[in-house]
């Protein structure tokens, strides 16, 4: 286990509550550590992916009923993770220890949420329970990078003419102009982000956007873009898989261009971020510098200066360098 307790007391999603059907037992990895998920009575259950007999893979297993049997010798587990029956001993009673480690498990937001320490709440997504925005899952997305780097990109308003020049940005019109951050107990927040954008959000109606960013987790993100139109966040929030590989998970809230397909906005997603993808697998150090003279920094990256002040301020060590 790692000793970066600030993550591990944390919520990350693993998986779509979708891709968890009643029957289905689901690998996933969080933190470096291989987690099987499966459902018994409804509930999500998020265990070690380990069976306590020989060190089996317990995701290799199938359901019995409200049970979980591995697939090895098909000891056989129940939602509390105890085992209960030996098929080579019907007779014997298994012994207290013989029991998996199993860790805290939450749907929220369309997602299934774990977490390996002590939990608090789920991060919050104001516009979720709003019936104004229509709300549309992107995702996952896969990066051979840390999440801290992941999370970074999200937060970066400079890169967006330059990387998105035509979309998210004019590359003739790069400037960032002067802006202001809030850093407190509960996160990281700008506001007032100014930028021009040809086509802010797959409509393909180029708009003046002011952007608000917040961080309300080390690996969990929002950002809003209000136009003369609306409103359009993204909630995203990134699952550490190992210290060097992490996956995002998006949702867009949109309280306007009702005549925009869903499927069309996914694939607008899909496009921004898998330009956003080959240049964050690219970075190095792979892991995200908090010593904030270890690289360069303009006024246009104070989002991303106050982002690594706060996690350097609350002792985050997985994927920092």
């Amino acid at each position: 286990m790692i000793a970066d307790a600030v993550l591990l007391n944390d919520w990350h999603p693993v998986a779509r509550s979708t891709d968890l059907a009643e029957a289905a037992v689901v690998p996933a990895r969080l933190l470096g550590e291989d987690l099987v998920l499966w459902r018994v009575h409804g509930k999500a259950m998020a265990w070690q992916d380990l069976c306590v007999h020989r060190g089996s893979r317990l995701s290799l297993g199938r359901l019995d009923g409200d049970l979980l049997q591995c697939a090895y010798h098909g000891w056989t587990y129940n939602e509390l993770g105890e085992c209960v029956r030996f098929p080579a001993h019907p007779d014997q009673k298994p012994p207290s220890k013989a029991r998996v480690v199993t860790y805290a498990c939450r749907e929220a937001y369309g997602l299934i949420w774990a977490c390996l320490g002590t939990p608090g709440d789920v991060p919050a997504f104001d516009e979720w329970e709003d019936g104004a925005f229509r709300k549309v899952a992107c995702g996952p997305y896969r990066y051979r990078a840390s999440g801290t780097r992941a999370i970074e990109n999200f937060l970066d308003v400079a890169h967006l003419p330059v990387l998105h020049g035509g979309t998210l940005g004019d590359p003739a019109h790069a400037e960032i102009g002067e802006y202001q951050v809030r850093e407190d107990g509960d996160g990281i927040e700008a506001r007032d982000v100014e930028v021009w954008q040809p086509d802010p959000d797959g409509t393909g109606v180029g708009k003046s956007v002011s952007y608000t960013y917040r961080v309300v987790r080390p690996m969990t993100a929002y950002l809003a873009k209000d136009t003369d139109e609306g409103r359009l966040a993204i909630f995203a929030s990134v699952c550490p898989v190992s210290e060097l590989e992490s996956v995002a998970w998006f949702w867009l809230a949109m309280n306007y261009g009702e005549e925009v397909e869903e499927g069309d906005l996914v694939a607008f997603q899909d496009r921004i971020t898998r330009q956003d993808i080959a240049v964050v697998e690219s970075q190095r150090p792979e892991r995200l510098p908090l010593d904030l003279q270890a690289e360069l920094h303009l006024r246009s990256d104070r989002v991303a200066v106050a982002y690594r002040r706060w996690l350097r301020r609350l002792g985050v060590t997985f994927g920092t360098a």
